[in-house]
This record gives structure tokens, sequence and C-alpha cells, in this order.
């Protein structure tokens, strides 16, 4: 029987990764992420599986993001109980964010439920509680790059480093075929790491596959060719700036890899004297001190492992543990660099940072890497002059600016170099892990350079049979659980806190008081008439 694989996140859209790949009464995923973004795709995360866990074999993680690896602690507690593979680095970072992310889960939903009470509105629980982590960690189990190891029966597979963060890895996954026939080979690419990584070495991978599952986040652009050096100056600038006008520089970042880089160019830039030597550095994060932590336990195993180590204990850097902490910081005056997740804005105690500092004009938000559709980070790019957070509007006067030169993620042409050093690939290139315009600009690229190759760009629970003869789409007679346009796109939430806004722009500039009474009397009646 032909393999049959389904693509059940980081289609049409950049979170939530998990494939799942069925060979006769075997079961594997590789990955099982976390959807960010709209409500709508953060729905998923406390809905069914399309698949029961307890009929998977086996997981392979490709790396420690929570987009990758967030939904492990909820698939063992939903009867999965087979091994997890991931590599030594990757365990030891899972260690440290599943348990934060569960509390984080926790925290936010004490949170949500204490104003449901106020609104009369039913409970919810977390999707999964530190215990359900704690259970789901002892599937671990540990694999070496380049060597073979086998997952279930007929099946192996091969971990490459990426170059994406510590541990990262593409997989390689062989699958048995008939006696006298060769296996069919497959490739997931996982995240690809850039050029000029600082603390990780170029990606890998093999050559010579069947089907090749790509990643296309930066699919559609190029990143400005630059050295560590000129970005590090680049950084400079921005802190510069933010101490010309005596405010704080916010740096929304991913607790794991982009925090430790940072930390890095920031100590080597106060060491040359390029910024303030006294300059006050804040990690608030207690998911970035641990993950610190499990750096420097594998510093000789990172480029720049020994500069990191001593940037961690610089006396210019502080480490921020509890919530009173956290908010202290923002008593400060002048000029001080935060570096705080999470990177896409999306939750933890950046929502605080930003709440207290944006309708500042002296403060500065650098926001250090992608930001997917729907999230706070995203709207304040895409120029939001007033946003709602945690129910509050808050008019935005900071400047926000986007440094994308930290970003783990390969650009267009560094993937179509990659993607170019696995051939032949023999039937088929899948795209995934990537928006619209990713998508589409990769495949564009990559037909230019190799038109004789199918590229398949799969939705959200599309599913394939794939063997020696090439790939067939077919129908699992599932209903869907996000439609295609609901994918990386603003959904009703978003739109309603525009509309919010917008209300309160409208009513309060109004000339007077029977003005604005006349634009509520006009929004009641329109609501009133919806609801005939």
């Amino acid at each position: 029987m032909q393999p049959t694989l389904s693509f059940h996140g980081a289609a049409h859209g950049v979170t939530g990764s998990c494939y799942e790949l069925e060979v006769g009464d075997r079961r594997l995923l590789i990955d099982c992420g976390m959807f960010q973004g709209s409500k709508s795709e953060k729905a998923l995360n406390y809905g069914e599986f399309p698949f029961d866990p307890a009929t998977v074999d086996a997981v392979i993680l490709t790396h420690a993001h929570i987009d990758h690896s967030g939904l492990l602690p909820k698939l063992s507690k939903k009867g999965f109980t087979g091994p997890i593979h991931a590599t030594p680095a990757t365990i030891d970072l899972c260690s440290v964010m599943l348990p934060d992310s569960a509390h984080i889960q926790e925290m936010e939903v004490e949170n949500l439920n204490r104003r449901n009470a106020q609104r009369g509105r039913p409970t919810v629980s977390p999707i999964y509680t530190l215990e359900d982590v704690t259970a789901c960690l002892l599937q671990f189990r540990s694999v070496e790059y380049a060597a073979w190891t086998t997952i279930m029966n007929g099946v192996r597979a091969r971990f490459w480093n990426a170059g994406h963060m510590l541990g990262s890895s593409s997989v390689e996954i062989e699958v048995a075929s008939k006696q006298g026939e060769p296996p069919l080979r497959i490739l997931f690419s996982g995240d690809i790491g850039p050029g000029h990584k600082l603390l990780q070495a170029d990606p890998e991978g093999p050559r010579d596959i069947d089907y090749l599952i790509c990643e296309a986040t930066y699919g559609d652009r190029d990143r400005p060719d630059v050295t560590r050096d000129e970005r590090r100056r680049l950084l400079g600038q921005e802190v510069t700036h933010a101490a010309k006008v005596n405010g704080p520089l916010i740096i929304p970042s991913f607790a794991v890899e982009r925090t430790q880089e940072l930390l890095v160019d920031l100590f080597l830039l106060a060491q040359n004297g390029d910024v303030p030597a006294n300059l006050s550095i804040f990690v608030d994060s207690p998911l970035a001190t641990r993950a610190s932590a499990v750096f420097g336990k594998h510093a000789e195993e990172i480029h720049d492992g020994d500069i990191l180590k001593r940037a961690l204990a610089s006396k210019n850097v502080r480490f921020t543990e509890t919530v009173d902490q956290s908010k202290a910081i923002n008593k400060l005056n002048g000029h001080y660099v935060v570096i705080v997740a999470s990177g896409m804005c999306d939750a933890g105690r950046i929502r605080h940072h930003l709440k207290a500092n944006l309708w500042k004009r002296n403060a500065s938000i650098l926001m250090a890497g992608f930001h997917a559709q729907g999230t706070l980070g995203r709207l304040l790019l895409d120029g939001a002059s007033r946003v709602r957070i945690q129910g509050e509007e808050i008019k935005v006067r900071a400047r926000i600016s986007q440094f994308d030169l930290y970003s783990g993620h390969a650009d267009a042409s560094e993937l179509v170099s990659w993607v170019k050093d696995r051939v032949p690939v023999r039937h088929a290139i899948f795209l995934t892990h990537g928006e619209e315009d990713g998508l589409n600009g990769l495949k564009g690229r990559l037909g230019a350079v190799l038109p004789e190759i199918s590229v398949i760009l799969p939705l959200i629970d599309d599913a394939f049979q794939i063997g020696q003869k090439g790939a067939r789409q077919v129908d699992l007679n599932k209903p869907l659980r996000l439609k295609p346009e609901s994918v990386a796109r603003l959904d009703w939430h978003n739109d309603l806190s525009k509309f919010l806004i917008e209300v309160s722009e409208t009513v309060t500039a109004a000339a007077d008081e029977k003005s604005r009474a006349v634009i509520i009397r006009r929004l009641r009646r329109a609501l009133e008439a919806d609801q005939e």
C-alpha cells in the first residue's frame, strides 16, 4: 500500500506544523505544533485532532519552537503513548519551553475565567497542564545527527542540521518498498536557517530524494545581503536612536535563539564602545532565562559559544523572573533595552510592556522577526494607529520599526539554493509553512530553475498518496477544521477590535453631546435590525 501524507498544519500559514505519514496500519507524525495568529486559528488548539492520537505509533520532532512542538503534551494527554524522537538539544529546550507553554496557558485561562465570571460566561480549561507536560517529556528519545534510527517497522529516519536554531533538524525518512524495489525517500525540511546565522552552521541535507516537504516562510522576498558585523552596526543605530530620545527600546523576541543572538550583539556593541558602556539590558522572560542556561550547556556545539557565555554573564544584563520584577521595569525613566517574549506580541509579558509604552512618543518598538497575520505584532507593523490590549484601547505613538536581520528562516534565494542542493527530487515538492505570497513566490522561483519538478501547495488537512509513480490527492471524507480562506487571515475578532476602535474615535470626534447621541442611536438601531 502506498503511504499517505497529510498536512494538518502550516498549510498556507506559518504555524501549527504537523504532518501525518500513514504506512499501512502504522502512523507517524512529523511535528505537532501549536497554532498562532487569529482567534479562528488558535481555536484549533482546543479542538479535536484530525486523527486518533492513540493510533499514532511515533513522533519525529524537527525542533523545539512551540509552533512545531506545542501540542505534544495534548497529544499524549489524548492517548499517544509512543516515542518522540528529537536531538539532545531539542529535548533540553523542550524541557523548559513546554512547561513554560503550560504555565502561560494556565495563567491566561485563569485571567479569562475571571473575566468570563464577571460577564456571566462559561469557564474554559487550558489545553494542557504542567502535569501533562511532565508525562509527555518522559516519551522523548534522543537521536544524533547523521545516524539512521528505526522509527517503526519498515520506516527509518536520519536527522540533518537545519541551521535554524539549537538542535534544529531536517529529517530524511525512508519507507521500505516491496522486495527488490528501492525505498521511498522523503525529506522534511523543518525550518531552514539563513546565511550569516550567528550561532548556527549552514543548513545541510541529503541529495537524491523522491519527495521534499519544504518551508516557504520567506519564499517571496530577499533580505539585504549583510554581514554579521553590518547587522550589529545597524542594531547599534537602533539603540543609539532610542538613547537620543531618552526612551526605552523594547524588542519583542522569541525566547530561544533570537534572544541569545541579540544579547551577543548588544554585548559586543557595548564592549566596543558603539553604544553606551553602561547600557542596561533586561531579559524579561523566565523562558529566555532557562533557555539561555541550555545554550550555555551546549556552548561547545554552537558558533561563538564562548562569546555567548560572556554575554550571559555580563553585568549589563539582568534577567527578571517574577511578574513584579517585570512590571517594575516600566517604572524606570530614561533609556534602557528590554528583550521580552513573545516574538509575535501575542502572549506573555510583552503585552503589558506594550500597554505601558505604545502611547509614549519617546518609546521605540523593534520587531526582530516574522509576525503571522492576525497577531498584534503584525497589526503594529501594518501601521495600526490604535490597538486593543487586554480589553483596553491604546493609542500608538511609539516608533515602530522592523529589523528582520535576526530571522531564523532562510530567505527566498537561500531556500532556492538549498532545494537545488537536494536534487534530484524525483516526484514532487510540497511547499508548506508559508502564507500565500511566500508560497507562490517560492513556487515561481523553483519553477524557473527546476521546471521539471511538480510543486504542490497543500491546504490544511489535504492528503496525498505518495509512491514511486508520483503523488495523487485523496479524499479522506472528513470535514474541514478550518476553511482555507480563514488561514493566515484577519478574522472576526480582528474586525471587531478595529470596529470598536473606530466607534470610539468617531463618537469622541463628534462635535457635541447631541451628535454623539445620534451616532450611538444609529448603531443601536443597526444592531436591533440585525437581530430581527
